[in-house]
């Protein structure tokens, strides 16, 4: 059995874990002071980022999920934006991601949000599995613009 929940401040350590586990996934180099930062974020109620963590029947933290509402001006909507997934690879295959996935869609539907959106890489096929069972993947390609 999976537990969603929000993160609490006991949580830091097993999250900055997860955390670091998720950004070598993605090859992103990531240091402690980035990680204090989103830290920060998810228990600032200021800022737009929040996160949810699951937790397995003895309490561990086996996942995350970050969220945030953004803006959808051509359909005058708010939508979510899911901008971070991870169960650990122990955990995959348990019904984790997809309690995250669904825990953040009953947030979005609870704030009337239309939609919720997220990417991944293209060579996730074990997410993207997933992710195909529960959402439509657009035809849109993704673009980023350094600065």
């Amino acid at each position: 059995m999976t537990i969603i929940r929000r993160p609490h401040p006991a949580d830091r350590a097993a999250w900055e874990g997860l955390y670091a586990a998720y950004a070598a996934f993605y090859r992103v180099e990531q240091t402690p002071g980035m990680r204090a930062r989103v830290w920060g974020w998810l228990h600032d109620p200021a800022h737009e980022v929040e996160g949810l963590v699951a937790a397995d029947e003895a309490g561990q933290l086996i996942g995350f999920t970050h969220f945030r509402p953004y803006a959808r001006p051509l359909s005058a909507s708010t939508g979510g934006f899911l901008d971070d997934l991870f169960v650990t690879p122990d955990a995959r295959g348990s019904g984790a991601a997809r309690a995250l996935i669904e825990a953040v869609a009953a947030e979005g539907r609870a704030r009337g949000w239309t939609l919720i959106r997220w990417i991944t890489a293209e060579d996730n096929a074990r997410a993207r599995a997933l992710y195909d069972k529960l959402a439509t993947a657009t035809a849109w390609k993704t673009y980023d613009l350094k600065l």
